[in-house]
Protein backbone atom coordinates (compact mmCIF):
# COMPACT_ATOMS: atom_id res chain seq x y z
CA UNK A 1 0.00 0.00 0.00
CA UNK A 2 3.13 2.47 -0.73
CA UNK A 3 1.98 5.69 -1.70
CA UNK A 4 1.03 6.60 -5.41
CA UNK A 5 3.09 9.20 -7.68
CA UNK A 6 1.19 12.41 -7.20
CA UNK A 7 -0.39 14.04 -9.88
CA UNK A 8 0.50 18.30 -10.11
CA UNK A 9 -3.09 19.71 -10.12
CA UNK A 10 -4.26 20.28 -13.40
CA UNK A 11 -7.02 22.56 -14.70
CA UNK A 12 -9.04 22.51 -18.12
CA UNK A 13 -7.94 25.27 -21.01
CA UNK A 14 -9.17 28.09 -20.99
CA UNK A 15 -12.54 28.53 -22.49
CA UNK A 16 -12.88 24.43 -22.16
CA UNK A 17 -15.71 22.79 -20.50
CA UNK A 18 -14.61 21.54 -17.03
CA UNK A 19 -15.48 17.85 -16.79
CA UNK A 20 -18.23 17.21 -15.03
CA UNK A 21 -18.48 14.08 -12.50
CA UNK A 22 -21.45 12.69 -10.59
CA UNK A 23 -20.97 10.79 -7.26
CA UNK A 24 -23.64 9.10 -6.06
CA UNK A 25 -23.50 7.81 -2.31
CA UNK A 26 -25.73 4.99 -0.71
CA UNK A 27 -27.42 4.31 1.97
CA UNK A 28 -30.01 1.58 3.67
CA UNK A 29 -31.91 -0.76 1.66
CA UNK A 30 -35.01 0.27 -0.29
CA UNK A 31 -37.36 -1.91 2.88
CA UNK A 32 -35.40 0.50 4.98
CA UNK A 33 -36.04 3.64 3.54
CA UNK A 34 -32.75 6.81 3.46
CA UNK A 35 -30.00 6.34 5.61
CA UNK A 36 -26.98 7.85 5.57
CA UNK A 37 -23.74 6.71 4.20
CA UNK A 38 -21.04 5.44 6.52
CA UNK A 39 -18.58 7.42 7.63
CA UNK A 40 -15.84 5.87 6.13
CA UNK A 41 -17.76 6.24 2.14
CA UNK A 42 -18.81 9.67 3.28
CA UNK A 43 -15.74 10.66 4.59
CA UNK A 44 -13.84 9.65 1.11
CA UNK A 45 -16.42 10.97 -1.36
CA UNK A 46 -16.02 14.09 0.19
CA UNK A 47 -12.27 14.12 0.42
CA UNK A 48 -12.30 13.14 -3.61
CA UNK A 49 -14.62 15.62 -4.01
CA UNK A 50 -11.89 18.64 -2.41
CA UNK A 51 -9.33 17.10 -4.69
CA UNK A 52 -11.00 17.09 -7.91
CA UNK A 53 -12.59 20.18 -7.72
CA UNK A 54 -8.97 21.50 -6.80
CA UNK A 55 -8.12 20.13 -10.48
CA UNK A 56 -10.54 21.77 -11.92
CA UNK A 57 -13.35 19.44 -12.03
CA UNK A 58 -17.34 20.18 -11.78
CA UNK A 59 -18.30 17.70 -9.01
CA UNK A 60 -22.09 17.06 -8.18
CA UNK A 61 -22.49 14.60 -4.99
CA UNK A 62 -26.14 12.87 -5.15
CA UNK A 63 -27.61 10.87 -1.83
CA UNK A 64 -30.99 10.03 -0.88
CA UNK A 65 -29.78 11.52 2.54
CA UNK A 66 -29.29 15.14 3.01
CA UNK A 67 -29.16 15.90 6.83
CA UNK A 68 -25.03 17.06 7.36
CA UNK A 69 -23.99 16.29 3.72
CA UNK A 70 -25.20 18.99 2.11
CA UNK A 71 -22.69 21.23 4.08
CA UNK A 72 -20.19 19.42 4.17
CA UNK A 73 -19.83 18.72 0.43
CA UNK A 74 -20.81 22.37 -0.89
CA UNK A 75 -18.06 23.18 1.67
CA UNK A 76 -15.76 21.67 -1.26
CA UNK A 77 -16.94 23.41 -3.69
CA UNK A 78 -19.30 20.41 -5.06
CA UNK A 79 -22.87 20.57 -5.99
CA UNK A 80 -25.24 18.96 -4.03
CA UNK A 81 -28.12 17.36 -5.18
CA UNK A 82 -30.48 15.00 -2.32
CA UNK A 83 -32.35 12.19 -4.16
CA UNK A 84 -36.09 11.71 -3.44
CA UNK A 85 -36.12 8.98 -0.66
CA UNK A 86 -39.99 7.93 -1.43
CA UNK A 87 -39.70 5.28 -3.86
CA UNK A 88 -36.69 3.67 -6.04
CA UNK A 89 -38.45 4.96 -9.22
CA UNK A 90 -38.67 8.33 -8.03
CA UNK A 91 -34.77 7.96 -7.37
CA UNK A 92 -33.72 6.77 -10.38
CA UNK A 93 -35.51 9.42 -12.06
CA UNK A 94 -33.67 12.46 -10.42
CA UNK A 95 -30.57 10.78 -11.08
CA UNK A 96 -31.01 10.14 -14.50
CA UNK A 97 -31.93 13.63 -14.62
CA UNK A 98 -28.37 15.04 -13.00
CA UNK A 99 -26.72 11.97 -14.76
CA UNK A 100 -27.46 13.48 -18.41
CA UNK A 101 -24.38 14.70 -20.02
CA UNK A 102 -21.70 13.77 -17.53
CA UNK A 103 -18.40 12.52 -18.10
CA UNK A 104 -18.28 9.99 -15.47
CA UNK A 105 -20.86 8.29 -13.10
CA UNK A 106 -18.66 7.57 -9.67
CA UNK A 107 -20.52 5.26 -6.98
CA UNK A 108 -19.98 4.60 -4.46
CA UNK A 109 -20.89 1.04 -3.05
CA UNK A 110 -23.39 -1.59 -3.61
CA UNK A 111 -26.59 0.67 -2.79
CA UNK A 112 -25.70 3.55 -4.52
CA UNK A 113 -23.89 1.24 -7.83
CA UNK A 114 -27.63 0.06 -8.18
CA UNK A 115 -29.12 3.28 -7.90
CA UNK A 116 -26.78 4.82 -10.54
CA UNK A 117 -26.84 1.59 -12.67
CA UNK A 118 -30.60 1.92 -13.07
CA UNK A 119 -30.04 5.29 -14.19
CA UNK A 120 -27.53 5.21 -16.71
CA UNK A 121 -29.28 2.27 -17.99
CA UNK A 122 -29.23 1.92 -21.79
CA UNK A 123 -26.19 4.71 -21.88
CA UNK A 124 -24.21 3.04 -19.64
CA UNK A 125 -22.24 2.09 -23.00
CA UNK A 126 -21.91 6.16 -23.10
CA UNK A 127 -21.05 7.20 -20.23
CA UNK A 128 -18.35 5.93 -18.17
CA UNK A 129 -19.23 3.77 -14.71
CA UNK A 130 -17.10 3.90 -12.33
CA UNK A 131 -17.60 1.96 -8.61
CA UNK A 132 -15.87 1.79 -5.64
CA UNK A 133 -15.84 -0.90 -2.67
CA UNK A 134 -15.30 0.11 0.66
CA UNK A 135 -16.62 -3.20 2.36
CA UNK A 136 -19.50 -5.51 1.06
CA UNK A 137 -21.83 -7.02 3.35
CA UNK A 138 -20.11 -9.85 5.82
CA UNK A 139 -21.65 -13.32 5.73
CA UNK A 140 -23.51 -14.08 8.50
CA UNK A 141 -22.89 -16.82 10.68
CA UNK A 142 -23.36 -20.29 10.44
CA UNK A 143 -26.39 -20.70 12.35
CA UNK A 144 -28.17 -17.66 10.17
CA UNK A 145 -32.08 -18.37 9.62
CA UNK A 146 -33.15 -19.36 6.34
CA UNK A 147 -34.83 -15.77 5.71
CA UNK A 148 -30.79 -14.42 6.56
CA UNK A 149 -29.32 -17.22 4.63
CA UNK A 150 -32.09 -15.86 1.67
CA UNK A 151 -31.02 -12.31 2.01
CA UNK A 152 -27.36 -13.17 1.37
CA UNK A 153 -28.32 -14.71 -1.80
CA UNK A 154 -30.25 -11.40 -2.96
CA UNK A 155 -26.74 -9.67 -2.12
CA UNK A 156 -24.38 -11.65 -3.78
CA UNK A 157 -26.74 -11.89 -7.09
CA UNK A 158 -26.80 -7.55 -6.77
CA UNK A 159 -23.30 -7.58 -5.95
CA UNK A 160 -22.85 -9.57 -9.90
CA UNK A 161 -25.40 -7.39 -11.76
CA UNK A 162 -23.80 -3.89 -10.46
CA UNK A 163 -20.00 -5.40 -10.84
CA UNK A 164 -20.90 -6.46 -14.42
CA UNK A 165 -22.49 -3.09 -15.04
CA UNK A 166 -19.31 -1.04 -13.78
CA UNK A 167 -16.96 -0.04 -16.59
CA UNK A 168 -14.08 0.23 -13.72
CA UNK A 169 -14.73 -1.46 -10.26
CA UNK A 170 -11.86 0.02 -7.47
CA UNK A 171 -11.82 -2.31 -4.47
CA UNK A 172 -10.04 -0.45 -1.56
CA UNK A 173 -8.56 -4.01 -0.30
CA UNK A 174 -6.97 -6.57 -2.66
CA UNK A 175 -9.60 -9.12 -1.59
CA UNK A 176 -12.72 -6.67 -2.70
CA UNK A 177 -10.87 -6.37 -6.15
CA UNK A 178 -10.84 -10.68 -6.44
CA UNK A 179 -14.48 -10.98 -5.23
CA UNK A 180 -15.23 -7.99 -7.90
CA UNK A 181 -13.32 -10.19 -10.63
CA UNK A 182 -15.29 -13.25 -9.65
CA UNK A 183 -18.20 -11.12 -9.95
CA UNK A 184 -17.84 -10.92 -13.60
CA UNK A 185 -16.15 -7.08 -13.25
CA UNK A 186 -14.50 -6.02 -16.70
CA UNK A 187 -11.94 -3.74 -15.42
CA UNK A 188 -11.35 -3.97 -11.51
CA UNK A 189 -8.26 -2.62 -10.19
CA UNK A 190 -6.85 -1.54 -6.38
CA UNK A 191 -7.13 1.92 -4.49
CA UNK A 192 -6.22 1.87 -1.37
CA UNK A 193 -8.10 4.58 0.38
CA UNK A 194 -7.21 5.15 4.44
CA UNK A 195 -9.81 7.44 4.95
CA UNK A 196 -9.14 10.64 7.27
CA UNK A 197 -11.89 11.44 9.59
CA UNK A 198 -12.53 14.83 8.68
CA UNK A 199 -14.96 15.98 11.19
CA UNK A 200 -12.52 14.84 14.33
CA UNK A 201 -10.26 17.64 13.74
CA UNK A 202 -6.17 16.38 14.73
CA UNK A 203 -5.94 13.58 17.43
CA UNK A 204 -4.14 14.48 20.62
CA UNK A 205 -1.27 12.00 19.49
CA UNK A 206 -0.56 14.21 16.82
CA UNK A 207 0.10 17.14 19.07
CA UNK A 208 2.06 16.60 21.57
CA UNK A 209 2.70 13.68 24.17
CA UNK A 210 0.77 15.55 26.85
CA UNK A 211 -1.93 15.99 24.89
CA UNK A 212 -1.93 12.29 24.33
CA UNK A 213 -1.58 11.34 28.20
CA UNK A 214 -4.46 13.77 28.94
CA UNK A 215 -6.95 11.80 26.98
CA UNK A 216 -5.85 8.24 27.49
CA UNK A 217 -6.04 9.44 31.10
CA UNK A 218 -10.31 10.79 30.72
CA UNK A 219 -10.79 7.76 28.66
CA UNK A 220 -9.78 5.35 31.04
CA UNK A 221 -11.74 7.08 33.64
CA UNK A 222 -14.60 7.50 32.09
CA UNK A 223 -14.77 3.83 31.76
CA UNK A 224 -13.76 2.82 35.12
CA UNK A 225 -10.26 1.31 34.02
CA UNK A 226 -7.68 3.72 35.81
CA UNK A 227 -6.16 1.07 37.56
CA UNK A 228 -6.47 -2.11 35.20
CA UNK A 229 -6.08 -2.93 31.37
CA UNK A 230 -8.32 -1.90 28.88
CA UNK A 231 -9.09 -3.83 25.93
CA UNK A 232 -11.64 -1.79 23.22
CA UNK A 233 -13.65 -3.09 20.32
CA UNK A 234 -15.65 -1.27 18.52
CA UNK A 235 -18.47 -2.46 15.85
CA UNK A 236 -22.43 -2.59 15.38
CA UNK A 237 -23.86 -5.51 17.72
CA UNK A 238 -25.55 -7.70 14.58
CA UNK A 239 -24.18 -10.86 15.27
CA UNK A 240 -21.05 -10.54 12.40
CA UNK A 241 -18.56 -8.60 14.04
CA UNK A 242 -17.21 -11.22 16.72
CA UNK A 243 -18.36 -10.00 19.69
CA UNK A 244 -19.62 -14.37 21.09
CA UNK A 245 -15.85 -14.76 20.03
CA UNK A 246 -14.24 -11.66 22.19
CA UNK A 247 -16.46 -12.99 25.47
CA UNK A 248 -15.75 -16.47 24.92
CA UNK A 249 -11.98 -14.89 24.56
CA UNK A 250 -12.27 -12.76 28.02
CA UNK A 251 -12.72 -15.90 30.13
CA UNK A 252 -9.46 -16.29 29.62
CA UNK A 253 -8.32 -13.30 31.77
CA UNK A 254 -11.34 -13.11 33.78
CA UNK A 255 -8.85 -14.73 36.94
CA UNK A 256 -6.40 -12.00 36.63
CA UNK A 257 -5.75 -9.30 39.56
CA UNK A 258 -7.03 -7.20 38.63
CA UNK A 259 -9.19 -8.43 35.40
CA UNK A 260 -8.49 -6.70 32.45
CA UNK A 261 -11.74 -4.79 30.89
CA UNK A 262 -13.36 -5.63 27.89
CA UNK A 263 -15.40 -2.69 26.52
CA UNK A 264 -17.73 -2.73 23.43
CA UNK A 265 -18.46 0.12 21.63
CA UNK A 266 -21.46 -0.04 19.12
CA UNK A 267 -25.29 -0.79 19.55
CA UNK A 268 -27.36 -3.59 17.80
CA UNK A 269 -30.16 -6.20 17.70
CA UNK A 270 -27.70 -8.42 19.62
CA UNK A 271 -27.45 -6.21 22.89
CA UNK A 272 -29.43 -8.04 24.93
CA UNK A 273 -28.07 -11.44 24.52
CA UNK A 274 -24.39 -10.50 24.64
CA UNK A 275 -25.66 -8.55 28.22
CA UNK A 276 -27.07 -11.43 29.54
CA UNK A 277 -24.34 -13.48 28.93
CA UNK A 278 -21.83 -11.03 30.01
CA UNK A 279 -24.50 -11.14 33.43
CA UNK A 280 -24.26 -14.89 33.53
CA UNK A 281 -21.11 -15.75 33.29
CA UNK A 282 -19.92 -12.84 35.32
CA UNK A 283 -17.51 -11.50 32.50
CA UNK A 284 -15.31 -8.53 32.60
CA UNK A 285 -17.05 -7.01 29.77
CA UNK A 286 -19.20 -3.85 29.45
CA UNK A 287 -21.61 -2.72 26.61
CA UNK A 288 -21.00 1.09 26.10
CA UNK A 289 -23.72 1.53 23.37
CA UNK A 290 -23.45 3.84 20.46
CA UNK A 291 -19.97 6.34 21.24
CA UNK A 292 -20.00 9.19 19.08
CA UNK A 293 -16.22 9.28 20.06
CA UNK A 294 -15.82 5.67 19.61
CA UNK A 295 -12.59 5.81 17.74
CA UNK A 296 -11.32 8.77 20.13
CA UNK A 297 -11.15 6.24 23.15
CA UNK A 298 -8.58 4.34 21.52
CA UNK A 299 -6.26 6.58 22.86
CA UNK A 300 -7.09 5.00 26.10
CA UNK A 301 -6.43 1.26 25.16
CA UNK A 302 -3.78 -0.87 26.04
CA UNK A 303 -4.83 -3.31 22.95
CA UNK A 304 -7.44 -2.73 20.17
CA UNK A 305 -9.25 -6.13 19.51
CA UNK A 306 -10.78 -6.81 16.00
CA UNK A 307 -12.12 -10.15 16.68
CA UNK A 308 -14.24 -10.60 13.02
CA UNK A 309 -13.07 -10.27 9.85
CA UNK A 310 -13.52 -6.82 8.30
CA UNK A 311 -14.90 -6.98 4.97
CA UNK A 312 -13.35 -4.19 4.00
CA UNK A 313 -11.03 -1.04 5.56
CA UNK A 314 -11.23 -0.99 9.04
CA UNK A 315 -11.72 2.44 10.55
CA UNK A 316 -10.84 1.10 13.77
CA UNK A 317 -7.44 -0.59 12.63
CA UNK A 318 -6.45 2.62 11.34
CA UNK A 319 -7.22 5.24 14.30
CA UNK A 320 -5.64 2.21 16.41
CA UNK A 321 -2.32 1.82 14.17
CA UNK A 322 -2.23 6.42 13.79
CA UNK A 323 -2.71 6.46 18.13
CA UNK A 324 -0.18 3.31 18.49
CA UNK A 325 -2.38 0.90 20.22
CA UNK A 326 -1.56 -2.67 19.33
CA UNK A 327 -3.91 -4.77 18.05
CA UNK A 328 -5.24 -8.20 18.08
CA UNK A 329 -6.95 -9.36 14.93
CA UNK A 330 -9.28 -11.55 13.20
CA UNK A 331 -6.89 -12.88 10.18
CA UNK A 332 -9.00 -12.35 7.18
CA UNK A 333 -10.89 -9.51 5.04
CA UNK A 334 -9.18 -6.38 4.54
CA UNK A 335 -7.32 -5.86 8.33
CA UNK A 336 -3.97 -8.03 7.12
CA UNK A 337 -3.38 -5.67 3.96
CA UNK A 338 -4.02 -2.67 5.98
CA UNK A 339 -2.06 -3.69 9.36
CA UNK A 340 0.94 -5.38 7.31
CA UNK A 341 3.49 -6.49 10.57
CA UNK A 342 2.08 -3.54 12.84
CA UNK A 343 -0.65 -6.16 14.43
CA UNK A 344 -0.97 -9.81 15.93
CA UNK A 345 -3.23 -11.91 13.58
CA UNK A 346 -4.83 -14.80 14.91
CA UNK A 347 -7.55 -17.37 13.45
CA UNK A 348 -11.23 -16.51 12.40
CA UNK A 349 -13.43 -17.94 14.78
CA UNK A 350 -10.77 -18.84 17.14
CA UNK A 351 -11.83 -17.50 21.05
CA UNK A 352 -8.53 -19.72 22.56
CA UNK A 353 -6.49 -17.72 19.78
CA UNK A 354 -7.66 -14.15 20.87
CA UNK A 355 -7.70 -15.26 24.07
CA UNK A 356 -3.85 -16.01 24.30
CA UNK A 357 -2.55 -13.12 22.16
CA UNK A 358 -4.10 -11.14 24.09
CA UNK A 359 -2.79 -12.23 27.44
CA UNK A 360 0.70 -12.59 25.57
CA UNK A 361 0.69 -8.79 24.95
CA UNK A 362 -0.48 -7.55 28.30
CA UNK A 363 2.14 -9.89 29.80
CA UNK A 364 4.79 -8.19 27.31
CA UNK A 365 5.27 -4.18 27.53
CA UNK A 366 8.23 -4.51 25.37
CA UNK A 367 6.03 -6.13 22.12
CA UNK A 368 3.06 -3.77 22.65
CA UNK A 369 6.03 -0.99 22.50
CA UNK A 370 7.15 -2.58 19.20
CA UNK A 371 3.55 -2.78 17.87
CA UNK A 372 2.96 0.69 18.70
CA UNK A 373 6.01 2.24 16.99
CA UNK A 374 5.26 -0.39 13.57
CA UNK A 375 1.55 1.22 14.06
CA UNK A 376 2.95 4.22 13.41
CA UNK A 377 5.27 3.90 11.06
CA UNK A 378 3.14 2.15 8.87
CA UNK A 379 0.22 4.58 9.06
CA UNK A 380 2.82 6.61 6.96
CA UNK A 381 2.72 4.60 4.25
CA UNK A 382 -0.68 5.37 3.53
CA UNK A 383 -1.34 7.11 0.53
CA UNK A 384 -2.15 10.91 1.14
CA UNK A 385 -5.87 12.49 0.19
CA UNK A 386 -4.09 14.07 -3.12
CA UNK A 387 -2.23 11.11 -3.95
CA UNK A 388 -5.33 9.19 -3.99
CA UNK A 389 -7.59 11.93 -5.91
CA UNK A 390 -4.60 12.51 -8.45
CA UNK A 391 -5.37 7.93 -9.13
CA UNK A 392 -8.80 8.74 -8.92
CA UNK A 393 -8.31 11.75 -12.02
CA UNK A 394 -6.04 9.16 -13.74
CA UNK A 395 -9.01 6.48 -14.20
CA UNK A 396 -11.31 9.30 -15.42
CA UNK A 397 -8.67 10.65 -17.84
CA UNK A 398 -8.28 7.34 -19.34
CA UNK A 399 -11.74 6.53 -19.36
CA UNK A 400 -13.20 9.19 -20.93
CA UNK A 401 -9.94 9.95 -23.45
Amino acid sequence: MSPSRTHAPRRPAVGARPPHVVHVLGGGSAADGPEAPSARTAAHARSLAQGLTARGVRVTVCTRYDGALRHAFTETGAEFTALPGRTETEAVGRLRTVCAGADVVHAHGLRAGLLAASALGGRRGETPFVLTWHALPAPRPRHASRADAARDLVTRLLVRRVARAATVVLGTTTELVDMARRSGARDARLAPAPIPLTDAGPRPWEESPDGEEVLRHKARAGLGALDRPLILTVGRLDGRRGHDSALTASRGWRGLSPPPLLAIAGEGPERGALQRRIEAEQLPVRLLGRRADALRLLAGADIALLPARCPGHSLVAQEALRAGVPIVAADGGGVPELVGPAAVLVPCDDADSLSSAVLGLLADHGRRAELAAAGRAQARTWPTEDQVAAQVLGVYDELTG
